[in-house]
């Protein structure tokens, strides 16, 4: 069967800075990831961005990423290095040229040491900083802005940095302080919503990340029932204010009352026959469950702002996205107000705390050479998005 999209509807690829870029002095720098990689360099797409642009401009016409707030801004209230502003700004004039559009995440999970220092979204005291580098970041790059993303997945900087304890600062179980920082970056994007709104014209939302959670017995489910309240219902009041909904979708997670993820109760998930990629329980038919949540509830409009698998596997990541789409069609065959779809990610990248060998790339990079190289997903999704459709 062959699925159409409305002649509006947009494609694109995503990226965080902090992912892709040579570590700078950001709370990331020198981590140990999981896999027993070092985060410090990642991909070199500052000394490989022309290379990389060709490769985006395959993808679609908008480009999710982010500037690296650490390498603009040395202190607090600086003004932007100017060297590294042109540099962002050659290309994204250079992305410009090719017809692709930005989606600015303005923050990606990384920020400066100095805030990390002061305590970063710990503290109330610390919002006019990430002010001022909103407002800066409009000055230098508003013009090539398409979108705003003011915050990327709050939800899960808060549950992995004060719950579970996986990124920087690394504080376990403090609930009340993820709570207090989900009330500060909800603060600072309403702020931030009016800063960018007085200078462009650009459509304002976040990217929040959602999933599907489940028990498996009385227990697991009434600690996925929470869960699920928590993170797509109590993390997301606080950004109400905003022109979209940017959703992303990864997971499928099952609890015992303890979370099953396929990082550590692999075998787990398949003594229960549950799909699964490197990460994650996968169910893409609850991606449309999530959909229409959000727009029942807010009735804004929705963009899939990352999507995908996390694998080596190519036929699997053909078959995520062909499924995932079906998904995003029914979902507009519904009349939910989805307007595109960008797949997470670009190129190979650092995982965060897991490292660089948990893969979610359309373009494979050889982590030894920086090496980059077009794999069959990323040629099927460049399909897809000449023809806007797809066979299923």
């Amino acid at each position: 069967m062959r699925i159409e999209f409305p002649s509006h509807f947009f494609w694109g690829s995503s990226t965080a800075a902090a992912q892709v870029e040579t570590a700078s002095d950001h709370q990331w720098k020198g981590l140990k990831a999981a896999d027993g990689h070092v985060f410090q360099r990642t991909t070199d797409h500052e000394k490989r961005r022309s290379e990389d642009a060709d490769l985006i401009a395959r993808f679609g016409s908008i480009y999710r990423c982010g500037v690296d707030w650490s390498r603009l801004q040395h202190a607090p209230f600086e003004k932007f290095d100017p060297q590294v502003v042109q540099e962002y700004r050659d290309f994204f004039e250079l992305l410009q040229k090719k017809e692709v559009g930005i989606m600015l995440v303005l923050h990606h999970f990384a920020h400066p040491t100095w805030f990390e220092k002061k305590g970063a979204w710990e503290s109330e005291d610390n919002i006019p900083m990430y002010l001022d580098f909103t407002r800066q970041c409009i000055k230098h790059f508003g013009s090539y802005v398409s979108y705003w993303n003011t915050f990327n997945e709050p939800n899960v900087y808060a549950m992995n940095a004060y719950l579970l304890g996986n990124f920087p600062p690394r504080k376990k179980g403090r609930y009340f302080i993820a709570n207090r920082v989900l009330k500060h970056m909800g603060r600072a994007h309403e702020i931030a919503f009016s800063m960018i709104r007085e200078k462009s014209e650009a459509p304002i939302g976040i990217s929040l990340n959602t999933a599907w959670f489940e028990g498996t017995n009385l227990l697991g489910s009434a600690v996925a029932l929470f869960v699920r309240w928590w993170f797509m219902h109590r993390a997301a009041e606080p950004f109400r204010k905003c022109d979209f909904w940017g959703l992303s979708f990864y997971a499928y997670m099952l609890f015992d009352p303890f979370p099953i993820d396929a990082i550590n109760g692999r075998q787990k998930l398949e003594k229960m026959q549950i799909p699964h990629d490197r990460m994650w329980g996968y169910r893409p038919d609850r991606l449309l469950s999530v959909l229409r949540y959000f727009n029942n509830r807010y009735q804004k409009p929705i963009i899939i702002t990352e999507n995908g698998v996390c694998t080596n596997d190519q036929a699997f990541r053909i078959q995520a996205i062909k499924q995932y789409l079906h998904v995003c069609h029914q979902a507009i065959q519904e009349s939910i107000d989805l307007r595109g779809y960008i797949h997470w990610s670009t190129w190979d990248n650092f995982e965060w705390h897991l490292g660089p060998t948990y893969r979610f790339g359309l373009v494979h990079v050889d982590f030894e050479t920086m090496n980059r190289s077009m794999t069959e997903a990323g040629l099927f999704y460049e399909r897809i998005i000449k023809e806007n459709a797809l066979n299923i």
